[in-house]
């Protein structure tokens, strides 16, 4: 019982991240119908600030805020200079351009930075753990479960409460109608990269947090990750996103916990025929999207 509970904590912990991840993907497909495979690299950008800050000496939460910051930027100026010029061009040309500044940055971290991982300063707390009863959960668990929560109870009132959420939302239903009724393109959709920064910022720190180093490809794994968690939870809903990577985190842990050590190899093959299982069950995903073809403005 005790190592199931274990594996609960973890299998939360994981899949937290992967459901902000997938929340800063969706945020976007919602509303332009695009799918940023470079959202990853804000997470890498995030990963490289929070190793400067610390070589720095900086206050770890002052690095924490700097890193956060350093990826909402870089999502929006990467919204300015790629994806807007490209912005009326087919779904084919967005993806081809999400792609390319992917790779772009990747080769910059590599040429300016190393292509080798760079390890980074953590606070001695993080490597400590808490038990409780009978098992031990480690303190950047604890931190980044309770990370999760805060952020999810912030986007939800903020998609709810805040006219910047409320415009992202009515976008998200139908631009077209949007627009009519004087919401601006431009100011959207930043505002949608500026918030997948924000997420794509909290995860690299809890990414990062549990496993104190960093490198050029660091982002790439967990984004593909969120992506299948994204259409496991139904591509282009936020509750779906979460639903999707809280999910995927549960079968990554119980099948590392609790397959035998003779399937271990097959654990990948078997993840993925498990999301397999449950799109061919719920097709659209676990939580359809309203609309699930977004229109591009």
């Amino acid at each position: 019982m005790d190592l199931f509970l274990q594996q609960t904590v973890n299998a939360i912990s994981l899949g937290g991240t992967y459901a902000l991840l997938a929340l800063g993907l969706a945020v976007v497909f919602s509303i332009m119908g695009l799918i940023n495979f470079a959202h990853g690299e804000l997470m890498t950008i995030a990963g490289y600030v929070l190793m400067f800050c610390g070589l720095a000496g900086m206050p770890f939460v002052l690095s924490i805020l700097l890193a956060v910051s350093a990826s909402v930027v870089a999502a929006v100026l990467m919204e300015r200079i790629a994806f807007r010029p490209v912005r009326n061009a087919s779904g084919a040309t967005l993806l081809v351009t999400s792609f390319a500044v992917s790779m772009v940055l990747q080769v910059l971290f590599q040429n300016l930075i190393s292509v080798r991982s760079q390890p980074v300063l953590l606070p001695q707390i993080l490597s400590e753990s808490v038990r409780i009863g009978g098992f031990v959960i480690g303190v950047n668990k604890i931190l980044a479960i309770v990370a999760t929560v805060v952020m999810l109870i912030f986007l939800d009132w903020f998609m709810k409460r805040q006219k910047a959420g409320i415009a992202m939302r009515a976008a998200a239903e139908d631009f077209a109608v949007a627009r009519l009724m004087g919401i601006r393109a431009n100011t959207v959709i930043a505002g949608a990269f500026a918030l997948s920064g924000l997420l794509a910022g909290v995860a690299a720190v809890l990414w990062v947090s549990q496993r104190a180093s960093v490198d050029p490809l660091m982002g790439f794994m967990p984004v593909l990750k969120a992506f299948i968690a994204a259409i496991l939870g139904g591509l282009g809903s936020l509750r779906g996103a979460v639903a999707g990577g809280f999910l995927l985190g549960f079968i990554e842990i119980y099948l590392a916990a609790f397959l035998p050590p003779e399937w271990q190899e097959f654990r990948d093959p078997i993840g993925l025929a498990l999301v397999v299982a449950v799109l061919l069950i719920r097709p659209n995903g676990l939580i359809p999207a309203p609309a699930l073809k977004a229109q591009k403005v």
